[in-house]
């Protein structure tokens, strides 16, 4: 028996439900830019960590710059309740994603972590916005 299978693998129902729970917290910086690509941007993006001047200078395309800081009622007014967040912050050495979900789940925002961050999606060689007229920054 090899280490793979000395614990057996989980049923197909506890495997289903495990995968939905996380797809229904998580999506990924492939389909966030197709999505985006497609203009089926049914969501906010937002960049939650950093300096506004450090977003200006590199964020995802679309993205609006919220720290997780300033994630409140109030700065969330802008938005209907139903608007689902994805959030996404450095990438998997960051915690600013999931503080940034914590407090949106808390105030009964629908959210989802892209995971990666922007490391994720540098690795995915997709394009960043570079230029100031791009950022839209609500620190």
């Amino acid at each position: 028996m090899s280490t793979v299978t000395d614990i057996p693998a989980a049923s197909p129902a506890q495997a289903i439900a495990h995968f939905q729970q996380r797809l229904s917290m998580e999506t990924d910086c492939s389909d966030v830019h197709c999505a985006m690509a497609a203009g089926d941007k049914d969501f906010v993006l937002l960049h939650v960590v950093g300096s506004a001047e450090s977003f200006s200078l590199c964020h995802i395309p679309g993205a609006i710059h919220l720290p997780h800081r300033l994630i409140n009622t109030e700065s969330l007014n802008k938005w209907s309740h139903d608007t689902l967040f994805v959030v996404y912050c450095a990438g998997p050495h960051c915690n600013g994603a999931d503080r940034a979900a914590l407090k949106l789940a808390q105030l009964g925002r629908p959210v989802k972590i892209m995971i990666g961050g922007i490391k994720g999606w540098e690795d995915e060689g997709l394009a960043f916005a570079t230029t100031q007229k791009d950022a839209v920054s609500i620190a």
